[in-house]
């Protein structure tokens, strides 16, 4: 039940246009994209995320000069919970609307606003993270892509790995090494680059699920504009961490409805072939639903303000382990079953919730590198030695 009869109603308003607008054309993406099936149906998911946009469903957190609609946090969460709930489409410029997008409002300058802003807004233009390297997963402060000025540019040489979407985007918001001789946190900047030119070589991953969401991408060479960067040179440390915490923002009330849907097709499954009559399976699936309630009540107390420290860390562990164990629980009830696929490689929904999940407690941060984090900065231990 809304608190407020303005959230009742803007509730009614998501609903409407939802049932609405996915129909005709639009009808047959429900349920389609979204964690290890961003394939499905790309083109149709860019035109209908545009059509969000026209409609002014895009930004709705963006204050109303930036061209969003300025909606308090109570409506951004009923907004993502009626459209996980309708079912509707994994949109695909979730890494510039969500992430992007509100660090260049929080700390870019005026003319990175007027540029990147408005066709993040209409989904003219989308973003990937360039954040990991192969020898910096989750240590983002151990990167080792560079960059030095040449004139008016930066050029930049190194490799980034585990880059999401980044065969579908036209740039990259990028952590990279200004300062030479530079270690950890000290002398990384964060660059908007282009990545449409040489210099730049885009490697799709093939995962366990059989498809290519994440990439390798290789900058030898590659050039940005030296106005390009995000806060000051060296500042580029404090620019990602915003960004992190734009990451766990209201979108993952969506994320949970949708965990909860993938539950509930797992209980209809068990009650189906018999598995819930097994007392272990009907315990395994009350803890499922005991999770979910506690993933859903600390995002929503953690929602705006200051959540005092470590709050990410915590929301980023409750997830990942969450969805894990959904996927661990789906192969157990389906037992013997679940381990068989058809010549072609096509997984249902189960087993690709399965595979996938597999990398939920290493991407956006490792399981072992938020435990660290709570440890040292909310707990004070000692911190654990490093090169």
């Amino acid at each position: 039940m809304d608190a407020f009869p303005e959230e009742a109603e803007f509730r009614t308003e998501v609903r409407t246009w939802l049932a609405d607008n996915l129909a005709g054309e639009f009808a047959a993406l429900r349920g389609l994209g979204g964690s290890g099936r961003e394939h499905e149906a790309y083109a149709e998911r860019i035109a209908w995320n545009r059509h969000l946009a026209a409609a002014g469903w895009t930004c709705l957190g963006w204050p109303a000069e930036h061209g969003g609609r300025g909606l308090s946090l109570a409506q951004q969460v009923v907004f993502h919970g009626e459209y996980a709930r309708a079912n509707a489409p994994a949109r695909v410029n979730h890494l510039g609307e969500e992430l992007l997008g509100p660090t260049l409002i929080a700390l870019g300058t005026p003319a990175q606003q007027q540029r990147f802003l408005p066709p993040i807004l209409d989904v003219t233009e989308l973003w990937c993270q360039g954040y990991s390297e192969p020898d910096a997963g989750s240590d983002l402060a151990n990167v080792r892509t560079r960059a030095h000025r040449d004139g008016d540019e930066w050029v930049i040489e190194g490799q980034k790995i585990w880059t999401s979407l980044a065969h579908h985007a036209d740039w990259c918001f990028a952590v990279v090494r200004t300062e030479p001789g530079s270690r950890r946190h000290a002398g990384l900047s964060y660059l908007l680059v282009p990545l449409a030119q040489p210099g730049v070589e885009i490697r799709p991953i093939r995962q366990l699920t059989g498809t290519s969401e994440f990439n390798e991408v290789f900058f030898a060479g590659a050039r940005t504009r030296a106005d390009l960067v995000v806060g000051e040179p060296g500042d580029g440390w404090r620019v990602a961490m915003a960004t992190l915490g734009f990451e766990r923002g209201v979108s993952t009330i969506g994320q949970q409805v949708g965990f909860a849907r993938e539950l509930a097709a797992i209980v209809a499954e068990a009650r189906a072939n018999g598995s819930f009559d097994d007392p272990l399976i009907a315990d395994r699936i009350a803890r499922a639903r005991l999770g979910l309630e506690v993933l859903r009540t600390h995002a929503l107390r953690t929602l705006g303000g200051d959540p005092g420290p470590g709050a990410d860390s915590v929301q980023k562990l409750l997830w990942a382990r969450c969805h894990r164990e959904l996927g661990e629980l789906a192969m157990d009830v389906r037992g013997a079953a679940g381990l068989t696929v058809g010549r072609d490689y096509a997984l249902d929904d189960a087993q690709t919730l399965y595979l996938f999940s597999r990398a939920d407690t290493l991407y956006g941060g490792s399981d072992e590198v938020q435990r660290n984090i709570l440890a040292e900065r909310v707990l004070g231990l000692p911190k654990e030695p490093r090169p």
